[in-house]
């Protein structure tokens, strides 16, 4: 079965509006039992991240880890990462990153997020025409 891919648009400007949407589709994720692979290219990302999945919603909690060497074992149910997949984890990708990340057709399904900033716009309507390179059309939900 191909990669299911979702881009989500947001009309908010901003980085905090891309994370608390990927924070929402991890916690939905982690909810319906999947495992998570939150990747990035920018490493800058990710103690932002980490700190927004403890804080992002009241009462909410997503068991989550911060993987820092390639291919290391995460337990969590939700792996933060710059690099390579952790070992266990093939449900869902959350791509915050410029670039479709080379491993995305091992996971069921691709989460992307879009906010109003016209520089990560632009960036993903070129990652929108990556997957329709490989064949895949993306589903777009503006939020």
């Amino acid at each position: 079965m191909p990669t299911r891919v979702d881009f989500y648009v947001s009309g908010d400007a901003g980085e905090l509006a891309r994370l608390r949407l990927a924070c929402r589709i991890a916690e939905k994720a982690y909810l319906a039992k999947q495992s998570v692979v939150v990747w990035t290219d920018d490493a800058a990302v990710l103690p932002r991240l980490d700190d927004m999945l403890w804080t992002f919603g009241d009462g909410t909690f997503v068991p989550h880890d911060v993987v820092t060497r390639d291919g290391a074992p995460c337990e969590a149910a939700v792996a933060l990462t710059t690099g390579p997949l952790p070992e266990g984890h093939a449900d869902v990708l959350l791509n915050l990153g410029n670039v479709v990340p080379p491993f995305f057709e091992k996971f069921g399904r691709v989460a992307e997020f879009l906010d109003a900033r016209p520089e990560v716009r632009a960036a993903g309507r070129d990652r929108f025409k990556t997957y329709r390179g490989k064949s895949i059309e993306p589903t777009t939900h503006n939020v």
